[in-house]
């Protein structure tokens, strides 16, 4: 894909990218797809990939209570229990405020501890990494942001995204549909959204605007960018996904770069 390219003109010192398949071959990649990147919020997805297992397999809820007052499972998964970014605030009742918070993610890995009396790593990697051969992901530290891997582990769980194997099929389609509908909220490095869509740790791009995925990009696309520089997007309408990797922080940068690469990816496999 001459598409992929694009990233070779990109102000960082190091990128790597990939374009997956619904059924998980490989459309196209470029870069040093085993180059080990912090992931910074893109870990998201695999903690919330996690906790969703633990749903499945009976060691959670989502009506199940967790963090504040009236909040549960699924308020936090869905940045919809009113805690603060990364104090111990609230910052709205549960349910009625987007708000973006690195703490809500934390306190569910804590939860799923306190209850299944099982470190939260040692399940993410057991329930999540093992099964789709990520070998080259870990998690050091916070669930909400500490995660590092590679393009082509993350391409594993791009197809597994797309074609469940490990989860249930119900339970991606579940957590990929907007949860609270109609929640206003900041999108961190684009603003405020009305509404801001979000899934059960999935953001659902909808109809956002400003955006990081790109025009082209379906409203039902849904995934995850980090502050380190890196994204998933998974397209179910263009049935593609991409993992994309650099080693320089989001900035002004980024949120130009990539839509505009979005958009060649998802022209050129429109043919």
């Amino acid at each position: 894909m001459q598409s992929l390219s694009l990233i070779d003109t990109w102000p960082v010192k190091n990128a790597a990218t990939a374009v997956i398949a619904r059924d998980g071959r490989i459309l196209g990649q470029h870069g040093d797809q085993d180059r080990e990147f912090a992931l910074a919020s893109v870990t998201k997805l695999l903690s919330a990939a996690a906790i969703l297992l633990a749903v499945e397999e009976g060691a959670l809820e989502l009506d199940d209570p967790a963090g504040p007052e009236g909040s549960t499972v699924r308020h936090l998964l869905a940045h919809a229990s009113g805690l603060d970014f990364s104090e111990d605030l609230i910052r709205a009742r549960p349910g009625h405020r987007r708000v973006y918070s690195n703490l809500g993610i934390n306190v569910l890995a804590e939860t799923f501890t306190e209850r299944a009396e099982m470190p939260f790593a040692e399940y993410l990697r057991e329930g999540i990494f093992e099964p789709l051969g990520m070998t080259s992901t870990r998690l050091e530290g916070a669930p909400a942001a500490g995660g590092f891997s590679t393009v082509a582990d993350l391409s594993r769980f791009a197809a597994e995204l797309q074609a469940p194997q490990v989860l249930h099929p119900d339970t991606i389609a579940l957590a990929t549909q907007v949860a609270f509908p109609g929640l206003d909220g900041v999108l961190p490095g684009f603003g405020r959204q009305n509404p801001n869509d979000w899934g059960l740790g999935f953001e659902i791009r909808d109809g956002k605007h400003p955006h990081w995925t790109g025009s082209r990009n379906s409203p039902q696309t849904f995934g995850h960018f980090g502050q380190a520089g890196t994204f998933l997007w998974v397209d179910p309408v263009a049935e593609v996904a991409c993992v994309t990797l650099t080693d320089r922080n989001f900035s002004t940068w980024s949120a130009e770069a990539w839509p505009v690469y979005s958009d060649a990816i998802l022209a050129e496999l429109a043919g």
